[in-house]
């Protein structure tokens, strides 16, 4: 056998039904291509005025129009950029994947700067009309002197006639699509302006939208001259020549809502990569409406996709915003990232800028990152659990709420606390649930963080991982030293109350405690161990798992021995006579400090409510 070389055969009748049903995702895609074409057509004569190869104003008004023609099932592109000679034609259209944006870049860019504006890349957009065009005309004439109007056509996109143009008598391009019958939504104006909203809307070149129907032609004649993109979006703008409400509205437009941000973060960055763009905070009504995030993502002004997890971090996707990159490395049909390590590093500076507003808005406006607070803290704990390095940017600019209102940090918190009980730190879950414990803090000037999202179980075992030696504590889950009377200890009396309650409660109350507490109105309360109800909650979000043990909640029964209630008990234990009394009295303490504690499940209400009842009965017969 020989040595062989040579080239591998493409066949275009093979090739074709791939581009038209695999390549793209999106059937209506063609619409952005053949726009973008057109603006790369618009793109290139402009740069080769500004390069001097060719006479003329680059702010000429260019153009591109496209037209509805719903008698003939057509639609129609036109621009008034480069145009194509016969030999342009057969080298850019009649071989597939060659690109003319990528040979025209390789051809001056000795004389361009670095920055490219031209969309394409790899010569095959405008196959893409053939996923919805039965045939397909093109009509062009070139910028060049004496150049012949050519008009290309062809029926399937494997066989192609090319002659003289009747039609063309001013330099660009005209593509005209004959539509299928199963794409006839296309020729619905609506339909066409959605599309070019979503695709084009910020493309640099003006769009305008035409159709042949007569109430279309009346709206169209109300809004003459009027292009349907805007050419000039506010990420282009240097963020010192943007206002306020310049954001505002530009947030609105966007993401057609009424609501305003609450603050945002202008990004325009020339090096080591091109990226600009403008990340909005949001207002929330509640967490859940986090999902609703989204953040656009464009290649030089042309729609890409939405929540491209590549670039954009999963938590900022809570976020929305844009963000335009022409540096991005898209695949063929630019709807998804190619791996790239470039990509990474321009997620990693958005993260930093992210990182860079929020520390600025502390240190500088700490009065309005106060208020902001609540409506930002879910995704800034969010981001914490799902990148450390976010965390260690912003780790002293994370606020706590406290339950006097007051926002502070970590170390702030545990400095006023330090001589009361170091390197713990109280907090709530439930304010309503947990007022009987708020109430005591506060009575003995204590503090206690508010951390009742749900999100802050996770947030508060990373904290701790994060700051060793710091422990995390419920308010109800310890009675710290300074809830306690100092007076000395009785514990002969102490052990007269707690067996009073063991032989009037059982084994209801696993452990019980008897302390003296400054309030005389609570008789009692209700601790939680920290560990155990971690454990149990973990437990019950893995319902039906077997861990091999049975976690429950351990729980003691704190009474106070200061209280009237408990002495008056004390005080009539010893009569027979008063015996059930007591023991219902004792039993309804528990029950009150439960339900202080927790719900009720249905049986200890059912109970509760008949010793009520009973209580209620007591007192009538008095």
């Amino acid at each position: 056998m020989t040595n062989q070389k040579g080239s591998i055969s493409i066949h275009t009748e093979n090739i074709f039904p791939i581009i038209k049903k695999w390549l793209y995702s999106d059937k209506d895609i063609f619409i952005r291509e053949l726009i973008s074409n057109g603006c790369d057509a618009v793109n290139k004569h402009k740069k080769l005025i500004s390069l001097g190869e060719i006479e003329g104003d680059k702010d000429q008004n260019y153009r591109i129009n496209v037209s509805i023609d719903k008698e003939n099932s057509a639609l129609i592109f036109e621009d008034n950029g480069i145009g194509m000679t016969e030999e342009e034609v057969n080298k850019y259209i009649n071989q597939v994947a060659f690109s003319g944006a990528e040979d025209f870049f390789n051809k001056y860019k000795d004389k361009m700067n670095e920055e490219n504006d031209i969309i394409g890349h790899f010569g095959l957009g405008f196959y893409s009309s053939f996923m919805v065009s039965k045939k397909v005309q093109i009509d062009t004439l070139s910028y060049r002197e004496d150049a012949t109007p050519v008009r290309w056509i062809s029926e399937g996109g494997t066989e192609y006639e090319i002659r003289e143009s009747d039609s063309k008598t001013t330099r660009g391009t005209t593509i005209t699509l004959f539509l299928e019958d199963d794409s006839k939504e296309f020729l619905e104006e609506y339909t066409v302006r959605n599309i070019i909203d979503k695709y084009c809307s910020f493309l640099p070149v003006d769009i305008y939208l035409n159709s042949d129907n007569e109430e279309d032609k009346k709206e169209n004649e109300e809004k003459e001259q009027t292009p349907i993109n805007d050419t000039k979006p506010l990420w282009l703008k240097s963020p010192k020549d943007c206002t306020d409400e310049e954001y505002k509205e530009f947030y609105r437009k966007v993401f057609k809502t009424f609501d305003e941000p609450l603050f945002w973060i202008h990004l325009n960055v020339d090096y080591p990569f091109n990226l600009k763009g403008i990340l909005y905070f949001p207002k929330l009504n509640n967490e859940f409406e986090l999902i609703e995030g989204k953040v656009k993502l464009y290649n030089n002004q042309v729609f890409v996709a939405d929540n491209i997890k590549e670039v954009i971090p999963e938590f900022l996707l809570l976020l929305k915003g844009v963000i335009d990159c022409p540096d991005l490395p898209l695949n063929v049909s630019r709807s998804f990232l190619q791996n790239d390590k470039d990509v990474s590093k321009i997620s990693k500076h958005i993260v930093k800028k992210v990182a860079d507003k929020l520390k600025s808005l502390f240190k500088n406006e700490r009065e309005n990152y106060e208020k902001f607070w609540d409506d930002i803290q879910v995704f800034i704990k969010f981001g914490c659990l799902k990148d450390e390095g976010f965390y260690d940017k912003i780790k002293d600019s994370i606020l706590f709420k406290t339950i006097n209102s007051e926002y502070v940090t970590l170390n702030d918190y545990l400095e006023k606390c330090k001589e009361k009980h170091e390197n713990k730190v109280f907090y709530v879950s439930d304010e309503e649930q947990q007022s009987q414990y708020i109430k005591l803090f506060k009575d003995y000037e204590l503090d206690a963080v508010v951390l009742d999202s749900t999100i802050d179980n996770h947030f508060i075992s990373f904290a701790e991982f994060k700051n060793q030696g710091i422990s995390f504590n419920r308010i109800d889950a310890d009675l710290s030293d300074v809830l306690k009377d100092k007076k000395e200890e009785n514990t002969e009396e102490r052990t007269t109350i707690e067996n009073l309650f063991k032989d009037a409660v059982g084994e209801r109350i696993k452990t019980y405690s008897v302390e003296s507490l400054k309030s005389e109105e609570t008789s009692a309360i209700i601790l939680v161990s920290e560990q155990s109800r971690r454990m149990a909650e973990m437990k019950s979000q893995f319902a039906g798992m077997n861990f091999g043990m049975n976690f429950e909640e351990e729980k003691t029964l704190v009474i106070n021995d200061n209280s009237p209630i408990i002495k008056k008990l004390v005080s009539l234990k010893e009569e027979e006579s008063k015996k059930d009394q007591v023991s219902l009295i004792c039993n309804q303490i528990v029950d009150v400090a439960l339900l202080a504690n927790k719900e009720l499940d249905s049986k200890q209400l059912d109970d509760f409510i008949k010793r009520n009842n009973q209580l209620m009965n007591i007192i009538i017969s008095l």
